[in-house]
């Protein structure tokens, strides 16, 4: 155990967030996501048990988002619901990060499931949850942290 982490990063999912560059992405799947196809030769990190709230914060205690971009934040659109729908469970986590100041509800970008499943192909890990509501699928692309340029 450290001190200041929570407990459900694991020395294997710390060692692959610490891995992660800027831009690199990593995916947050529900339990029922295809992460061993979708995430072949990627690392895949498994919490059986953690719901999708408790692993996005505890992931998100650690990894900075990506301020140079519009959409740090992506989830999967839940099928044949239409355009803005969120499940209640996506305006949790979504209105976890704004309270947080993390990223605002704009940040978080609603993609349809092939396109979602396209991007994860070119993320640098997976972490599979096991969170039962379907279409609990989020997407967070890293940042930076730094001090400020020397002038």
């Amino acid at each position: 155990m450290l001190k200041g982490i929570d407990p459900l990063l694991s020395p294997e999912l710390l060692k692959v967030l610490a891995e992660m560059g800027h831009g690199d992405e990593i995916v947050l799947a529900d339990a029922n996501f295809t992460a061993e196809s979708l995430g072949r030769g990627k690392p895949l990190v498994r919490l059986p048990g953690v719901g999708m709230r408790e692993a996005c914060e505890a992931v998100l205690s650690v990894l900075p988002l990506d301020a140079a971009v519009a959409q740090p934040v992506a989830y999967m659109h839940v099928s044949d619901t239409p355009e803005g729908y969120c499940s209640a469970l996506q305006r949790d986590v979504i209105g976890q990060l704004g309270a947080r100041g993390e990223a605002l509800p704009a940040q978080c970008e609603a993609m349809e499931r092939f396109r979602f499943y396209e991007r994860v192909s070119r993320a640098y890990a997976i972490v599979q949850t096991g969170e039962m509501q379907p279409f609990a699928n989020f997407l967070f692309k890293k940042g930076v942290i730094a001090n400020a340029l020397a002038r």
